[in-house]
């Protein structure tokens, strides 16, 4: 299996390879051909003069802004909103949000219905400590220190980090929407340096069995490298201890990571087969399947924790592990973001980042704008105070069962 690293732009997957773009030529009318097809752009240019000869303030016209308008515009007729074009300041902005330190709220973003939306609030960071919730609509980011007041209507997941984020210590206000709420609501929320463990292992015990609740909050380089082997090392010594009943693998709130990542874990709790498969933009399908070398947890009875923060690599997993009868799923319909963007940088600094291919389960279902449904429904608790985890309880109870 190549090991080729990818990981989700919203989520910060975005597959590495490489992938050539069509050439396009520009003939003398204005008409772009490329790839069989012509793209009439003269009445683009007539548009252009009537501006330059009629409109009132031809101080605010702009050939540059107009051209990166030009392209912004016809990207988004794609009617994807996780393909966009990025001026220089944006693409800037956005490579620069990949490295180093920076202050957060703890949210992975993504979209609902086009809306921007919560996709899922980290474990532990200002975002959960709030109540936010996955799918969540965010209608609004107020930042008065960096004179940011701005809706988000047709706002890109780029330009919504860099608002939400900033210096460590600061506040940001969110105007949100939650569905089966009457009234929007604000939520101030304090920027902190987030720092978050990929996996967790906690036992616990319920009539006389001992149960490994195992949390994957994200799928990252530091889980393939030791993280995980290190969590399977603690199940095994425990369950050497007798009295084992299994494991509950809790993705909630998982927005996915490393593509790698999650084929590694699944590798261990499936014998073989493929994980995974990538159709992409001209037919080709990749398979990522199973690494037969590790099986390190093929006998464990186990049961998978999800809700609508479980996306893209988490989905893979989950779902992979449900097609191959190898666990139950439990808890609420995930978030359902299934396609690959790969960035593009272009000579002046701007930059298109742009779906190549999406992934299909063993089952051959693209989990995009769907989501993977759970064997077994249940809600987390109404009561925002309640430390009582129904899920979980309930994860257990069907384990044991």
């Amino acid at each position: 299996m190549k090991l080729r690293k990818i990981r989700n732009l919203v989520l910060l997957l975005a597959l590495l390879s490489v992938v050539s773009l069509i050439s396009f030529k520009i003939g003398r009318e204005g008409v772009v051909t490329g790839n069989n097809s012509q793209l009439d752009l003269s009445l683009m240019w007539k548009v252009k003069a009537k501006l330059g000869q009629l409109y009132l303030d031809k101080s605010k016209i702009d050939d540059k802004k107009m051209t990166y308008g030009a392209i912004q515009g016809m990207v988004a007729s794609l009617d994807d909103p996780y393909t966009m074009f990025l001026s220089p300041d944006q693409n800037k902005s956005a490579n620069d949000s990949l490295t180093g330190e920076f202050g957060g709220v703890g949210i992975s973003l993504g979209y609902k219905d086009k809306n921007l939306a919560v996709m899922s609030p980290l474990t532990g960071t200002p975002a959960e400590k709030a109540g936010l919730k996955a799918g969540d609509l965010i209608l609004k980011i107020t930042d008065k220190a960096n004179n940011v007041d701005k809706d988000t209507t047709g706002m890109s997941l780029d330009e919504a980090v860099k608002f939400i984020r900033g210096k460590i210590g600061t506040e940001v206000t969110l105007k949100m929407y939650r569905e089966g709420k009457a009234d929007y609501f604000d939520v101030v929320l304090k920027r902190e340096n987030i720092v978050v463990p990929s996996v967790t292992v906690e036992f616990k015990e319920q009539n006389g069995k001992k149960v490994a609740w195992v949390k994957i909050s994200t799928f990252t380089e530091n889980l393939m490298s030791k993280e995980w082997d290190e969590a399977v090392l603690k199940i095994k010594t425990e369950k050497a201890k007798g009295n084992f009943g299994g494991i509950i693998l809790d993705l909630r709130n998982n927005p996915g990571g490393f593509l790698q990542a999650s084929v590694l874990v699944a590798s261990d709790f499936i014998k073989e087969g493929t994980v995974v498969s990538q159709q992409s933009y001209d037919g080709s399908v990749e398979k990522y399947d199973v690494d037969t070398t590790r099986g390190n947890l093929l006998d464990e009875k186990t049961v998978v924790l999800i809700n609508g923060g479980s996306a893209s690599a988490s989905e893979i997993l989950a779902g992979a592990l449900k097609d191959f009868n190898r666990a139950k799923l439990v808890g609420e319909k995930s978030f359902g973001k299934g396609t690959v963007q790969q960035p593009e940088d272009f000579s002046d600094g701007s930059g298109l980042h742009i779906t190549i291919a999406k992934w299909l389960l063993p089952s051959g279902k693209n989990i995009h704008g769907e989501g993977i449904v759970p064997d077994v429904e249940i809600k987390p608790s109404e009561d925002v105070n309640s430390k009582e985890d129904l899920q979980l309880n309930k994860a257990i109870e069907t384990l044991l069962k």
